[in-house]
């Protein structure tokens, strides 16, 4: 198995973390204190074409594969774990609609996605359906040729930024096959966006997005009626071990300042990087997250190949957030004070990267893909 990146990934990756090192990172803390990306970010990883990585050249992208995003994201989110938000809606809604829209459809959605002014969001969850998406209850009402969507989807990620959303309502009878997918504009005085105060990633625009009789239109039905739930779960095969890599990054950018610090920092006479209790865990948090990372490019890698991903992608997601968790807890107990202090290098991290535990489906839901995958649904919990 070759574990090495191709020189175009390589390039990529080091094109990444030198706009991330310019014009990300130095505003990571003051982003997460506003509660807002700074004025003209999205516009500035748009122009370096980090928007249209998964879409198809043909409608302005870069065409590129799901490893190629993967190592967009360690980047970035190495910088800023919450501006990896947009460009992964992007990656996830633009392959999506790339696999199962009309070519009319992809001539007019996925160019502006590509060049950021279309910012996108996925409307999935709802106040009582999270984890159980297949059991969403806002439902489409036939009207005239098309329908009237009256509801709330709860917890929508850059839902402060999104001019669009791929939306999933039920257009059909109960469970998977009764949703379908829409993509819609949110330019409208139907729809609402309330926004939510987090514990991390604050500069992420989450928040809630209220439909009140908003009319849909078969020009905006993605697909089949009744195959929405299916084109967002083979979505969600890459997206998880997307979301893994970025936690990932999050955990070695601590670690790093953990090893710099134990380096320089003396105790009893010598560095505190002397010390097995020092120095002994950092590696052992490292070991875990470098599997960790192995197992998402390994998903990534299969979907490329036309591979099922969903086991590794799922093992990945479960895994990776809660390793890289520890790995930044640990980072702070190594930094000591400095690390408690929010103007320290650790502290936001470790709010940041709890939150990618919950996102795309929780530890709970994830292990339950890789059990049903192992032992069928009949003998899975």
């Amino acid at each position: 198995m070759d574990f090495g990146f191709s020189p175009d990934q390589q390039a990529l990756a080091k094109e990444v973390r030198t706009l991330a090192a310019d014009r990300v990172a130095p505003y990571r803390a003051a982003n997460d204190r506003a509660g807002r990306y700074r004025s003209g970010q999205l516009a500035e990883l748009a122009a370096a074409g980090l928007f249209g990585l998964r879409i198809p050249r043909e409608y302005g992208g870069g065409g590129l594969d799901a490893v190629h995003v993967g190592i967009a994201l360690e980047e970035l989110a190495a910088a800023d774990l919450s501006v990896c938000f947009p460009i992964l809606n992007a990656a996830l809604v633009g392959a999506v609609l790339a696999d199962s829209a009309a070519p009319e459809q992809l001539a007019r959605w996925l160019p502006p996605i590509a060049r950021g002014e279309s910012v996108v969001a996925l409307a999935l969850t709802e106040p009582g359906h999270g984890t159980d998406a297949a059991s969403i209850g806002m439902r489409a009402v036939p009207d005239g040729d098309g329908w009237v969507v009256t509801g709330e989807k709860a917890s929508i990620m850059v839902a402060a930024y999104a001019t669009h959303a791929l939306l999933f309502v039920r257009t059909g009878g109960d469970g998977p096959r009764g949703v379908s997918a829409f993509y819609v504009s949110l330019d409208d005085p139907r729809v609402r966006v309330t926004a939510l105060s987090d514990l991390g990633c604050r500069s992420g625009g989450r928040g809630n997005i209220v439909l009140s009789g908003l009319r849909l239109s078969p020009a905006d039905l993605v697909g089949e009626p009744g195959m929405g739930f299916v084109q967002v779960m083979r979505g969600f095969g890459v997206s998880r071990a997307y979301i893994a890599l970025m936690a990932i990054a999050v955990g070695r950018a601590a670690l790093d300042a953990a090893f710099a610090h134990a380096g320089v920092r003396e105790a009893f006479g010598q560095p505190l990087s002397r010390f097995q209790a020092v120095t002994f865990p950092l590696v052992e948090h490292l070991t875990m997250m470098h599997a960790a990372r192995l197992v998402a490019f390994q998903a990534l890698t299969a979907a490329d190949a036309g591979d099922d991903p969903r086991l590794p992608a799922n093992m990945a997601k479960w895994w990776a957030p809660k390793a890289a968790m520890e790995a930044v807890h640990q980072s702070l107990l190594t930094l000591g004070h400095l690390g408690w202090s929010e103007d320290g290098p650790v502290a936001q991290r470790l709010r940041d990267v709890v939150g990618l535990q919950l996102a795309d489906g929780t530890a709970a839901a994830t292990k339950l893909v890789v059990a049903r995958h192992l032992l069928g649904r009949e003998h899975a919990p």
